[in-house]
Formats: structure tokens, C-alpha cells, sequence
């Protein structure tokens, strides 16, 4: 029987870093996007579609006979309120939305460490539920995300699995990454364990290798068989070196949870002078 796995964002960095580890034998799937995206290679298994997640009626149409969904679509870092708002809030309630009216059960929405942003890396190894403290824009359009995953598995049954992703890239590229790394392979592993594991309901959880510098609690996704095999320290020389020295825990960006996106010179105000990035399609 073949299994059907729509991703939304499938142009974006973990997209296209899951694109070739996803596939399997007697398994589709469907990769949306508003961006160019490669065609199917012979032999292939999969459907290049342009879609755009604030869209409900071409969502539906998209996950229609799909199994689940991965939603890894929206703006990756700090925008206009407004944009944040239109693509990263609601456009992720159109995809649970979608996802329900196609009978896609499962969803996996790729959440953000941003979201709990503010809070101090001193709290020693912060738990899977962490309350959220978002440090952007962007940190609340994923805190808002997790509450409609909530709000769609309790209200109608659906398998949400909201994942608090560090820094998901082929190698560290910084201090801070050594303990946020989350290696596209084991972003792949961490995938594939929630996309099998049994009737998870709604969860909440870290995606991190299992690195050496962690801050953040891998208890929930082992939990639901996540094994991770990687670990940044093996980068850790070249990039301390290249830093002039091991980073104080105690300064930026290596203080809070967050990083970099908790620094006052993020300025809110001059992102708000910004023309919109783009406005809702019609219904």
C-alpha cells in the first residue's frame, strides 16, 4: 500500500534537505510550494505542485488521499507583523484546516525554538512544553501555531505533533549551533519516527541532535522514537577557533534560548516601515 506525504514549503532549506531522505519504497509524495521547485526525477516518486498554504481550497485539493502532512511553509525569520500574521498564523491554521477537510489525520507543523525565545539558557535543560516566551514576531507566529495544533487535535481528534526546531543545516555555523544543531539526517529520523509512531494526539517536543552543547530536552521525541545519531562536537574545534575561543554562557547571543533573535537591535519598528511582502490570495 502506498503511503502519501504532502510538504508544504518543500522549496525551503528543510524541504529540500528532506526531499532525497524522505523517499522510500511505496511511498509518494506531494511537494508544495509558491517557489520553483525541481521537477521529478526519473524513477521519482514524487508530485511538484505550486500551491500557496493561505489558499484553503488549493490546500485541500493538495492533501486529498494524503496520509499526512508536513508543514514546513512561512517566513523562517523575523518579518512585519502583518506578513507573519497572513503566512506564518494563518496560513497554518488553512493547513490544519485543509488537512481535516481531506482526512489527512496527522500533521507535523515544524514549530521553533523562537518561540520560547526569552527564556534564560541558565533553567538548566528545558522540558518539551516549555511555556511560551517568544522573542519575535516570528516566535509568536510559532507559539501560535502550537495553539492551533492544540485547538485542532482536541477539538477534532487530529494527530499534531509540533517540533521546536534549533538550527537544521548541513554543519554548524556557529558557536550557538553547536548546541541548536539538528543535522539534516536526524531531521529526517525525527520525521519518520513521528510520522510512524502510533496515535501520538498532541505533543510538543525538541528537534536537536543529540549534541554534546544541548540546552533543550530530547525526552518527548525519544519518546516517540526519535533515535539521533549525530552530534555538532565534531565541528566544535574549527568553529571555537575560528570564534577565538570557547563562548561565555553568560553574554549574547549564548544567554537566552533565543540568540541573536533577542537582541534590541532587532528593530520591530524599522521592519514595520517595510512594504508588505505580499498580500492574501482570494478564496
Amino acid at each position: 500500500m502506498t503511503q502519501t506525504i504532502a510538504l508544504t514549503g518543500a522549496a525551503g532549506n528543510i524541504g529540500t534537505l528532506l526531499r532525497p531522505r524522505l523517499a522510500r519504497p511505496g511511498r509518494h509524495l506531494r511537494l508544495i510550494d509558491t517557489a520553483p521547485q525541481a521537477p521529478a526525477a526519473p524513477g521519482e516518486a514524487v508530485r511538484v505542485l505550486h500551491g500557496d498554504i493561505t489558499d484553503l481550497a488549493a490546500m485541500q485539493a493538495a492533501f486529498t488521499g494524503a496520509d499526512a502532512v508536513l508543514h514546513l511553509a512561512g517566513f523562517s525569520l523575523e518579518e512585519r507583523w502583518e506578513d507573519i500574521l497572513e503566512v506564518n498564523i494563518h496560513g497554518t491554521r488553512q493547513v490544519l484546516e485543509a488537512a481535516r477537510r481531506a482526512g489527512a489525520h496527522r500533521v507535523v507543523l515544524a514549530g521553533s525554538n523562537h518561540a520560547v525565545g526569552f527564556h534564560p539558557r541558565a533553567d538548566g535543560d528545558p522540558g518539551d512544553y516549555l511555556f511560551p516566551r517568544p522573542d519575535t514576531h516570528y516566535g509568536v507566529g510559532k507559539a501560535a501555531a502550537e495553539a492551533l495544533g492544540s485547538l485542532y487535535h482536541d477539538r477534532y481528534g487530529m494527530d499534531v505533533l509540533c517540533v521546536r526546531i534549533g538550527s537544521c543545516f548541513p554543519e554548524p555555523r556557529d558557536s550557538r549551533m553547536l548546541a541548536s544543531w539538528l543535522s539534516p539526517d536526524d531531521c529526517a529520523r525525527l520525521v519518520e519516527a513521528l510520522l510512524a509512531a502510533p496515535s501520538p494526539g498532541f505533543r510538543v517536543l525538541w528537534g536537536v541532535s543529540d549534541n554534546t552543547r544541548r540546552w533543550w530536552s530530547l525526552t518527548e521525541a525519544r519518546a516517540l522514537g526519535y533515535a539521533p545519531a549525530d552530534d555538532s562536537e565534531v565541528f566544535a574545534p574549527a568553529i571555537v577557533a575560528r570564534e577565538g575561543g570557547e563562548p561565555d554562557p553568560h553574554r549574547p547571543p549564548h544567554h537566552l534560548l533565543g540568540g541573536s533573535f533577542c537582541d534590541p537591535a532587532l528593530d520591530t519598528d524599522r521592519l514595520e516601515e517595510r512594504p508588505p511582502r505580499r498580500a492574501r490570495p482570494r478564496d
